[in-house]
C-alpha cells in the first residue's frame, strides 16, 4: 500500500469516527440547491458563499448595526475552537477562514480543517458537533508554504463541503456531523496543500491548489458532487502543446515546475457561465532568468467556462515576474455605469504587486488600474493601454522592469516596494455597491531580496524551489483603502499601524476589519472615520462577516494569528511578537 493511500484509508476511517454530536436534534435544515446559491443576496440574514455571494463583494445589506448604533455594539458570545497545535515547519496553526451561516446555524473551520456546526440561536452559542478530518499534522505542515490555514467551508444540499491541507475534499453530513465521503484533490508528496475553501457551481467543487514555492505546476479541479468524481482539472502551466506553452522559454522543465497555484477562492459570473480565478507566481520566485518568458498563466486572472474548464480569457499583471507578486486574490464582479449609457462588466483584482485592476470579465481586456499602496519602485507604472508595466518589453525573454531594484542574476541583493507579501496579500476586498466603493485590505511594505542562481538538478519534491528568498529591514504598516470604482481612483485611506492580514466586511453605512494586535474597528464606509473599536486579545488573521439570528444582526470574526506572518515578517512588526497562539469565535451584537 502506497503512503498516500494508507493515508487516505486510515484518515477516513478516523474523520468518521471523529465526529460527534454535542448537542440535542434539531429540525432538519432546508437543503442548499443551486437556486439559492445563485440568490445568496436575498437571504439577507444568511451568509451561503465563502465571499458572501458569487460576485465576491463581501457587502451584506444587513442594517440594524449602523454609524449611529455602532456605539452599542458589544460582546454577544464566544466560543473556544481547536487547531492550534502545529505540525511540520510550525509551530503551531491559526485562524483565517470566514464563518458560513445558514438559518441560524454558523459553520467553520480551524487551521487542519476540523469543521465547526454552532448553534447560533437564543443569542448564545452551542457546539452542536465537530467533525475532525485528522489530518496528517507533519506530512502536510512540512510543504505548508505559508501556515497551517483553512479558509472555510461550502455547503451543498445536506451536506458541508471542505478541504483539509493535506489535500483533501470532504462531504460531511451537516445534520450529524459524519463524513458521508472524501477524495483526494491534491498531493503533498509532490509539496501540493489546499487551504482555500471550495467554490460550489453547479453541482460542482470548485478547488484551487497551494505549493508554487516547492516547484508544483498549479491547477484549479472540479469535482461532481454527485457522482465524487473529478470532472475537469485545467493547469495554469500549460503543456507543451497547449496555448500558452510558447511563454516558457526555457529548455530545462520549467513547464512542470512552473508554480501557478491557485489558493484563493475564485467567483463566478452566471451570465456567461465562467468561474473567475486568480493565479499565483511562477516558480522559481525570484530568479526569472531560470524561465525566460512570460511565463502564462502565473500572476494572472483567469475567466474559465465552468462546464469545462477551459480558459476562455486571461489578463496577466507582471509578466516573468521576479518579485513573487502573486495575483492570486479573489476577483470581485460588478457592474458599473459606463460611457454612453453602457454598463462596464468588470472584475475587480487587487494585485500583491500593489496595483488595482480593472478588466472586462467577459474578455478580460484591461479598462483601468492605479497603485493603491503608497510606495512602489519596481515600476514607474502601467500602460494605459494594456495595463502591463511601462517597461514591458515583449522581445526580452527576462523582464527587468526597473533594473536598479529587480532581483537578478547581476543584481543579487535588493530592496523591492511592495515587499514579496506584497501591498494585499489574500485577505479579502469587499465592494459597497450602493456607494461604489472598494475597500482594500492593504500591506505597506518593503524588503529585502537575495538571489540564488537556481539549478534544474536541485529541485525535489517536497523542498522549498524559491531560487533566494527575502528578509525584513522596514517597519511595515497597512491602511484600508477605497477606491471609486466609477472613476478608478483612490477614495480615502484609513492608516493602521499594522499591516491588514484578515480582510475587509462591507455593510450599508460600515466597513469592518482587523488588526494582528487584536483590534477589531468598524469605519464610516463613506469617510472610513473609525466609529467604533474592540481588542480581542488576540491577532486577528481573518475577515470579519455578518448574519441575523431571529430578527438579531450579529458580526462575527473568528481570532487567532496564524499563517506566514509570525514565522517569515514578525521582524518587521516587532509589536506583533507578544501575540500568542488562539483559536477563538467572537459573536457581536448590539
Amino acid at each position: 500500500m502506497t503512503r498516500m493511500n494508507w493515508v487516505k484509508s486510515h484518515m477516513l476511517a478516523a474523520a468518521v469516527a471523529s465526529a460527534a454530536t454535542f448537542a440535542g436534534s434539531f429540525a432538519l435544515a432546508e437543503d442548499v440547491s443551486q437556486d439559492r446559491l445563485l440568490n445568496a443576496d436575498k437571504e439577507a440574514g444568511n451568509w451561503l458563499h465563502h465571499h458572501k455571494n458569487y460576485s465576491a463583494t463581501r457587502f451584506s445589506s444587513l442594517a440594524d448595526i449602523n454609524k449611529d448604533t455602532i456605539k452599542n455594539l458589544k460582546v454577544a458570545w464566544t466560543m473556544h475552537l481547536g487547531g492550534v497545535e502545529g505540525g511540520g515547519i510550525w509551530a503551531h496553526g491559526g485562524l483565517e477562514g470566514t464563518p458560513i451561516v445558514e438559518n441560524g446555524f454558523i459553520y467553520v473551520t480551524d487551521g487542519w480543517g476540523s469543521v465547526y456546526k454552532i448553534d447560533a440561536h437564543g443569542g448564545k452559542g452551542v457546539l452542536v458537533w465537530k467533525m475532525d478530518p485528522k489530518t496528517d499534522h507533519d506530512w502536510a505542515g512540512a510543504v505548508a508554504c505559508c501556515g497551517v490555514d483553512n479558509r472555510g467551508v461550502a455547503l451543498w444540499n445536506n451536506l458541508v463541503i471542505s478541504h483539509t491541507l493535506d489535500g483533501r475534499l470532504v462531504a460531511t453530513n451537516k445534520e450529524t456531523g459524519q463524513v458521508a465521503w472524501q477524495r483526494q484533490v491534491a498531493d503533498p508528496d509532490k509539496g501540493e496543500v489546499i487551504t482555500g475553501a471550495p467554490l460550489i457551481v453547479k453541482d460542482r467543487a470548485i478547488s484551487g491548489v497551494a505549493g508554487a514555492e516547492y516547484g508544483i505546476r498549479g491547477w484549479i479541479a472540479a469535482t461532481d458532487l454527485n457522482s465524487q468524481k473529478e470532472v475537469w482539472r485545467t493547469h495554469t502551466i500549460p503543456g507543451k502543446d497547449e496555448p500558452g506553452a510558447e511563454t516558457w522559454k526555457d529548455d530545462k522543465t520549467a513547464t512542470a515546475s512552473g508554480g501557478g497555484s491557485t489558493w484563493v477562492t475564485g467567483s463566478y459570473d452566471p451570465s456567461t457561465n465562467t468561474i473567475v480565478w486568480g493565479v499565483g507566481n511562477p516558480g522559481p520566485d525570484w530568479d526569472n532568468e531560470y524561465r525566460p518568458g512570460d511565463n502564462l498563466y502565473t500572476d494572472s486572472s483567469l475567466g474559465l467556462d465552468a462546464d469545462t474548464g477551459k480558459i476562455k480569457w486571461h489578463h496577466q499583471h507582471t509578466p516573468n515576474d521576479p518579485y513573487d507578486y502573486d495575483s492570486v486574490a479573489e476577483n470581485v464582479l460588478v457592474d458599473v455605469p459606463g460611457p454612453n449609457n453602457t454598463t462596464l462588466k468588470l472584475a475587480l483584482e487587487a494585485d500583491r504587486n500593489g496595483f488595482a485592476y480593472a478588466v472586462d470579465r467577459n474578455s478580460g481586456k484591461f479598462v483601468w488600474g492605479l497603485p493603491f499602496v503608497k510606495k512602489v519602485t519596481w515600476t514607474k507604472g502601467l500602460d494605459p493601454e494594456s495595463g502591463k508595466p511601462v517597461e514591458y518589453d515583449p522581445k526580452q525573454g527576462v523582464q527587468k522592469y526597473n533594473a536598479s531594484v529587480t532581483p537578478s542574476r547581476s543584481n543579487k541583493e535588493t530592496d523591492i516596494c511592495p515587499g514579496n507579501m506584497g501591498g494585499k496579500n489574500w485577505p479579502p476586498t469587499a465592494y459597497n455597491p450602493n456607494l461604489k466603493l472598494w475597500y482594500i485590505p492593504v500591506i505597506e511594505s518593503c524588503n529585502h531580496i537575495k538571489v540564488e542562481e537556481s539549478q534544474q538538478d536541485k529541485l525535489k519534491a517536497r523542498e522549498f524551489w524559491t531560487g533566494g528568498g527575502p528578509s525584513q529591514n522596514v517597519k511595515i504598516t497597512g491602511s484600508v483603502t477605497a477606491i471609486d470604482v466609477t472613476t478608478g481612483k483612490v477614495a480615502g485611506k484609513a492608516e493602521t499601524q499594522f499591516p491588514n492580514l484578515g480582510g475587509i466586511l462591507a455593510t450599508p453605512d460600515l466597513v469592518f476589519s482587523g488588526q494582528p494586535s487584536g483590534e477589531m474597528i468598524a469605519y464610516d464606509a463613506k469617510s472610513l472615520q473609525k466609529l467604533w473599536e474592540f481588542n480581542t486579545g488576540g491577532g486577528l488573521n481573518a475577515p470579519p462577516m455578518t448574519f441575523s439570528v431571529d430578527g438579531k444582526q450579529y458580526v462575527a470574526v473568528l481570532v487567532g494569528l496564524g499563517g506566514a506572518w509570525d514565522k517569515w515578517f514578525i521582524d518587521a512588526t516587532p509589536e506583533l511578537k507578544r501575540m500568542q497562539p488562539g483559536s477563538m469565535l467572537y459573536v457581536f451584537a448590539l
